[in-house]
């Protein structure tokens, strides 16, 4: 058996059903990927469960922009991960930052704490920190079990050497999974130059809508960038072809 393990970031229950199938062995379940992920309804976490036997882990973010909460976002986080929890997700992401871009430990420790036998992951937020080494003894305090992360730059191509770095500083005792541009032509590169055994894909493509009335005078979001009728949806063959070119 591989000792590599495919995550695959999906924002539909279909998505999720199309990573197990091209080989991913856990899907980060979000919404609003446009503006690196949101928590996911309670519905979506739900049918999720269902129809996929691979590891399940719960974005828990209450809405795009910094990682510095108010007291009411960190209420709604704690509500979610409750949530996530009783509807048998196998794990949580989370990330909540100081003003000063260290890591908030006590809130961090709270979560991970209304967590409990759930794995809990530190998202990009990680990558937003001015001190990545602190960053990293805080998290691992904590007992967080990884840390997603680009190396702090927008790919993890680009972030190779302090992903390295963190790895070797970390020496096992919290895993480092690759993020960010990791796909069926980088992957290979970014495990053997890191030493990485998780890595974090989307393996999507865009999938024609169903609708076949169009109406051209009106454009219901105000990001030119997000497609009006057509979807980003995980694609099988694009995860096992990342599977297998991580293996190699």
């Amino acid at each position: 058996m591989s000792e590599i393990l495919i995550e695959a970031c999906v924002t539909s229950a279909v998505s999720a059903m199309n990573a197990e199938k091209g080989g991913a062995l856990r899907v980060e379940l979000c919404e609003n990927l446009i503006e690196g992920g949101t928590t996911p309804s309670a519905g979506m976490i739900i049918k999720t469960r269902e129809h996929i036997s691979i590891g399940l882990f719960v974005m828990i973010r209450p809405r795009g922009g910094d990682f510095c909460y108010s007291e009411i976002e960190f209420e709604i986080m704690r509500e979610d991960v409750k949530t996530a929890a009783s509807l048998g997700a196998d794990g949580v992401v989370a990330g909540i930052l100081h003003p000063d871009g260290t890591i908030d430990v006590e809130r961090m420790a709270e979560l991970k704490a209304l967590s409990a036998d759930m794995g809990f992951t530190c998202h990009r937020a990680f990558d937003m920190t001015a001190d990545k080494f602190k960053a990293l003894e805080d998290l691992i305090s904590i007992g967080v079990d990884r840390i997603l992360s680009s190396g702090g730059k927008n790919k993890a191509s680009e972030g190779i050497s302090l992903i390295r770095q963190l790895i070797d500083r970390a020496n096992g005792r919290i895993i480092i999974m690759p993020g960010s541009g990791v796909n069926e032509e980088t992957v290979s590169e970014i495990r053997e130059n890191s030493g990485a055994k998780e890595f974090h894909v989307t393996g999507r493509s865009l999938v024609p809508g169903r609708m076949k009335y169009r109406n051209p005078d009106i454009s219901m979001g105000d990001n030119p960038l997000v497609p009006e009728f057509d979807q980003w949806i995980t694609n099988p063959d694009r995860i096992r072809r990342i599977v297998d070119m991580a293996d190699k």
